[in-house]
């Protein structure tokens, strides 16, 4: 039986270009990005697995095991001799499928009419003879219960409300706040222009009364 054990470090945020870029032999399996499912009694479910490498595959070994209190159990395996090919799955278990078919590298399987007895570990590990047989394998958790407990949303509910109502808030005393200035500017603008024309009309006057009085004649003397 194969060792389950990884080829190489990823780090979180690393890139399949980055990882190829620091191990040019980099198999990977995985099985997303959230290793683990919870599912009610007598469902179907998918467990999810995929690998990628930088070079290419060539009679890819790849298998699915199941941790049996310790104990690890083959739940099927099979040899991919390449990218794009439907492998011939070998399954050790019942009300098990291979739904991945290999298309787009894709090994999942399905899981039929789950009991409490298949929660747990699953390994999905494979070993590329193309890499100089390294190897890697990623684990997905499976846990089965009787029923989905709904969430309580009451407190995210309050909460929402809460932030809703305050920028409402916000909003209304900025809109407030905006229209009184507009207010204002427009009642400063109407008292400037009234200035305006008073003094307008004043320096008018003043001018008319000068002229008429130069316009006099000049009393003679007798």
């Amino acid at each position: 039986q194969p060792q389950i054990r990884g080829n190489w470090l990823r780090g979180p945020g690393t890139t399949g270009a980055q990882a190829c870029a620091w191990s040019a032999q980099a198999l990977e399996m995985s099985v997303g990005k959230i290793p683990f499912l919870q599912a009610v009694n007598g469902s179907t479910v998918t467990l999810p697995c995929t690998y990628a490498s930088c070079i290419g595959i060539e009679n890819l070994y790849f298998n699915w095991q199941f941790n049996d209190n310790g104990t690890m159990q083959k739940v099927c395996e099979s040899v991919i001799p390449s990218e794009g090919v439907v492998p011939d799955v070998t399954i050790f278990r019942e009300r098990v499928e291979f739904v991945g078919k290999n298309h787009h590298n894709n090994v999942s399987i399905l899981l039929l009419n789950i009991t409490f007895e298949d929660g747990g570990q699953y390994t999905c590990f494979g070993r590329n003879p193309k890499e100089h047989h390294k190897n890697h394998s990623a684990i997905f958790n499976l846990i089965v219960v009787d029923e989905l407990r709904e969430v309580d949303n009451t407190l995210t509910i309050i909460i929402a409300s809460a932030v809703g109502g305050a920028i409402a808030l916000l909003m209304g005393f900025m809109l407030l706040k905006n229209f009184t200035l507009f207010v204002l500017t427009k009642l400063e603008e109407k008292n400037k222009e009234c200035l305006v024309t008073s003094s307008g009309i004043d320096n008018t006057e003043n001018g008319l009364s000068g002229s008429k009085a130069d316009s006099k004649p000049t009393p003679k003397k007798k």
